[in-house]
């Protein structure tokens, strides 16, 4: 490495005081930058993240690019799913497409359970290649949560209502919790990997609970979560905890033995902090105004930095993934800004 390791962002996790605001993009890696615009033409994502000099390819090229405190792992959440016996494509213009989807508990009873470094050795391969060679910054590690894999596995596809997932839940609450139990011991055992080989902090992405109202939160995901998180904590690395559109479920959030709090753009972080949320939060501007004039992206960018700065601690990001119209100028530039605004001020 030719640079000093920079830990700046770990500190923000574990709300230690910083120089500045750390700042990191969901979905940074890939999506709009042109060099992997090239590669796409020549492979598939699945291609891409089945070799490990790809994957780490595309990993750390934003940080090069736009001089990010973190790289996030290039792969997707559907990952360790083919591993466990679930028959997954990606499908262009669609997302994860499921031949196999869930009715049923003997549907779940076939479930097999995942070994990381023989299922996706090509991930772990990936993660020590950037950790041992290639990052000087930390690597974030992430799964999906059991809540957004499952919708998947028992809509087929990606879906607008979660009927049919919530069908299941209400209905079979037995059935549910067994398929749970199955996704939680994957989420643990794949995470644990990622972090044996080399990341320095996991995000779970429960994307889509936000489908759910508190109560049932509480009821059905919430103790799930509850044995993620206790059982990750061993692993000793910062646990980040992400959802969108569930702003009503931020202070069960704020309950689980996660580190960091995830925000979309729908809470800000006054508001968070008001309603008492005290852990590290991290968010959250709408990534649609990325595609607005800087004028109108720097006003909001260091509105976010101002509210961050009122209570330790906070790492910037966007409310949700990089969308593939966002211009790779825009984050170098807007990266830039977070860190200078937020030494000064």
């Amino acid at each position: 490495m030719t640079k000093p390791f920079n830990d700046t962002i770990l500190k923000a996790f574990r709300g230690e005081p910083t120089d500045h605001t750390p700042v990191w993009f969901m979905r940074q890696a890939g999506r709009s930058q042109p060099e992997y615009n090239k590669l796409k033409e020549r492979y598939s994502l699945f291609e891409i993240t089945h070799q490990p000099e790809l994957g780490a390819y595309v990993t750390r090229l934003p940080v090069e690019q736009y001089d990010v405190d973190a790289a996030i792992l290039y792969k997707d959440i559907m990952t360790p799913l083919p591993a466990i016996g679930v028959d997954v494509e990606i499908k262009k213009g669609i997302g994860p497409v499921i031949d196999n989807p869930i009715r049923s508990r003997a549907d779940i009873e076939k479930l097999g359970t995942i070994d990381p470094e023989t299922d996706v050795s090509y991930v772990m391969d990936t993660i020590r290649l950037l950790t041992q060679e290639q990052l000087n910054v930390p690597l974030i590690g992430f799964s999906g949560a059991p809540f957004t894999l499952a919708s998947y596995m028992i809509e087929g596809g990606p879906s607008k209502n979660y009927n049919k997932t919530k069908a299941l839940m209400y209905s079979e609450p037995t059935t549910w919790f067994a398929l749970m139990d199955k996704l939680a011991e994957t989420t643990i055992t794949y995470a644990r990997a990622q972090v044996a080989a080399g990341a320095s902090a996991i995000q779970i992405f429960d994307s889509w609970v936000g489908a759910l109202n508190v109560e049932d939160y509480r009821t059905f995901i919430k103790p799930v979560m509850e044995r993620i998180f206790t059982e990750l904590e061993s692993t000793e690395v910062p646990l980040i905890m992400f959802g969108v559109g569930a702003r009503h479920l931020a202070l069960e959030w704020n309950d689980l033995p996660v580190d960091v709090v995830g925000l979309d753009w729908r809470l800000s972080i006054k508001e968070a902090r008001d309603m008492g949320i005290t852990k590290p939060l991290q968010g959250n501007l709408d990534p649609s105004i990325l595609l607005s004039d800087w004028n109108v992206i720097e006003e909001r960018a260091k509105a976010i930095i101002d509210e961050g700065k009122q209570h330790p601690s906070h790492i910037f990001n966007l409310g949700h993934g990089v969308t593939p119209d966002i211009k790779p100028e825009t984050l170098k530039r807007l990266t830039q800004l977070i860190h200078d605004y937020s030494k000064k001020n």
